[in-house]
């Protein structure tokens, strides 16, 4: 069982930033890949950003290409999300989450270990 808990969430003004971390119970380097979701009130669950369980190829949604970066700590166990130049469409619940493979892909629904979720809002 891997438990996935994020934080980092908070409320911003248009343009800032704000990093999330999702701390993970065990090991998951070498054997889970991991990504950002996030899910706004009456939408889909979306892909954000994914990297391999090693913590390298890293895949963006084009909607925060260049402006996310996905990052992971081995020592820490530990993965990242560096959000920049933040929109009020950005504002969402984040979710942290793992597959228990090598590769990174961008269905939330292959997904098998979800954290509780971190609220980013974004204000105009």
């Amino acid at each position: 069982q891997v438990q996935l808990v994020e934080s980092g969430g908070g409320l911003v003004q248009a343009g800032g930033s704000l990093r999330l971390s999702c701390a993970a119970s065990g090991r998951t380097f070498g054997h889970y890949a991991m990504g950002w979701f996030r899910q706004a009130p009456g939408k889909e669950r979306e892909f954000v950003a994914a990297v391999t369980s090693d913590f390298g190829s890293p895949l963006y949604a084009d909607s925060v290409k260049g402006r996310f970066t996905i990052s992971g700590d081995n020592a820490k166990n530990t993965l990242y999300l560096e959000m920049n130049s933040l929109k009020p469409e950005d504002t969402a619940v984040y979710y942290c989450a793992a597959r228990s493979s090598y590769w990174a892909i961008t269905s939330y629904r292959s997904y098998n270990y979800w954290g509780q979720g971190t609220q980013v809002t974004v204000s105009s």
